[in-house]
C-alpha cells in the first residue's frame, strides 16, 4: 500500500532584530533559500510551507516549554 506522510519540522533559533515582524522575515528568507536550494527538500520530501512566529524571551517561552506535572 502507498501511504501519503505529513510531516512537520519544528525548532527554535536566537534572532537579533528591531522587531517581531523582522525576527519573523529574517528566518523565513533563510529558510526559503535554503529548502528551495535543497533538490532532496523540494523533491523527495515535497516541501509545502514554512511557518513560524516570534516572540520574546521570558513568560510566553516558559508557559510554551512547560512540562504538564503528573
Amino acid at each position: 500500500m502507498k501511504y501519503k506522510v505529513h510531516w512537520i519540522i519544528d525548532g527554535i533559533l536566537d534572532v537579533e532584530a528591531n522587531s517581531k515582524e523582522d525576527a519573523e522575515r529574517q528566518i523565513q528568507e533563510n529558510l526559503e533559500e535554503f529548502v528551495k536550494n535543497s533538490d532532496e527538500l523540494m523533491n523527495k520530501f515535497i516541501a509545502k510551507s514554512i511557518q513560524g512566529t516570534a516572540y520574546l524571551e521570558g513568560k510566553d517561552e516558559k508557559k510554551d516549554d512547560k512540562e504538564p506535572e503528573n
